[in-house]
């Protein structure tokens, strides 16, 4: 689908008009939206735009890196929004084509924070204030806002696993663990590009438009900066979690070898001495002496008890 809103020379807003019927000079600017179109409808970014057949490739083509690319009467932006789905996330491509007179906006998935900015100008009673540019950095806004509740959310159960306060099996918090960590892995993905894409606007000299509204972009700066913190922190978080629990892991194995070895280290005298007596030769003395099994018995005992004494004062059972 391709949606059509321009701006008037009189501040006048007008839309839904096909992309085929529009007379672009009528407007002081305009943006259309490539909104998950067809084959036919991605002809018109050479058609009817005629941009650069790189740009259009990189639109068709799925996940580029975010990044700009600039050409002879506009500039090309890729960019990433997020979103959760079935416990992964999922880097969605935005791309932008901007200069004064137009931006053209191209995604194949539902665009929310797109919408959004849309609805915003189309119910605004001043368009003075509004022109591409700022309706590119509020689109851009909403999307690095977007990334914030996905970061908070996956705090919150990283907090959960460290408590374990339902004393949950050490397996299925592991396998939670490593869940998250995947998906931090995924967001520091798509949150790295961004950070770059904008410190590289900020500091272009061809992006003039951009340098004059620096304070609004440089906001969204400073948030893809604490997003990249808080990923990489969280990323330590989930990494000390790992550690902490396969070093209690190895100390709760290490216990029951413990264990295991004293009551074997025990029983080997003791079994020593059966294994004696239970052989089968005929002339063995002590097989018919009177008191041979309850002298056998008391010795076993006593050698277990020395040895369970001697252990407990070499501080094994500590």
């Amino acid at each position: 689908m391709i949606r059509f809103l321009g701006i008037t020379h009189d501040n006048k807003v007008e839309q839904d008009i096909p992309i085929e019927e529009v007379e672009f000079s009528n407007y002081k600017w305009y943006w259309v939206d490539f909104n998950q179109p067809t084959n036919e409808e991605i002809e018109h970014l050479s058609n009817t735009f005629d941009f650069h057949p790189l740009a259009i490739e990189d639109c068709i083509q799925k996940l580029q890196r975010p990044k700009l690319d600039y050409y002879d009467d506009h500039t090309f932006y890729v960019t990433h929004n997020v979103r959760e789905e079935d416990r992964e996330i999922i880097r969605d491509e935005f791309n932008f084509f901007l200069n004064e007179q137009f931006i053209v906006t191209f995604h194949r998935t539902e665009g929310k924070e797109l919408t959004q900015v849309w609805d915003m100008l189309k119910a605004t009673r001043n368009t003075d204030e509004w022109d591409t540019f700022y309706v590119f950095y509020q689109i851009l806004d909403k999307i690095v806002d977007n990334y914030f509740p996905l970061i908070y959310k996956l705090e919150d159960e990283l907090d959960v696993i460290e408590n374990n306060s339902q004393d949950r099996s050490m397996d299925d918090l592991m396998n939670e663990l490593f869940d998250i960590r995947s998906m931090l892995l995924n967001l520091r993905h798509a949150v790295n590009p961004m950070r770059d894409l904008l410190y590289r606007m900020l500091n272009s000299h061809h992006l003039v438009e951009i340098k004059n509204r620096r304070e609004y972009f440089s906001d969204i700066y400073d948030h893809l900066l604490k997003i990249a913190e808080m990923v990489m922190s969280n990323r330590e978080v989930t990494a000390d979690i790992r550690d902490s629990y396969l070093s209690l892991n190895s100390h709760q194995t290490n216990n029951v070898m413990k264990v295991l070895t004293i009551i074997t280290s025990i029983f080997a005298p003791l079994t020593l001495i059966a294994g004696i007596y239970g052989m089968n030769f005929q002339y063995m003395p002590e097989l018919t002496w009177k008191y041979g099994y309850f002298v056998s018995i008391a010795i076993m005992a006593i050698i277990a008890v020395s040895m369970f004494l001697w252990f407990k004062k070499k501080g094994w059972f500590k």
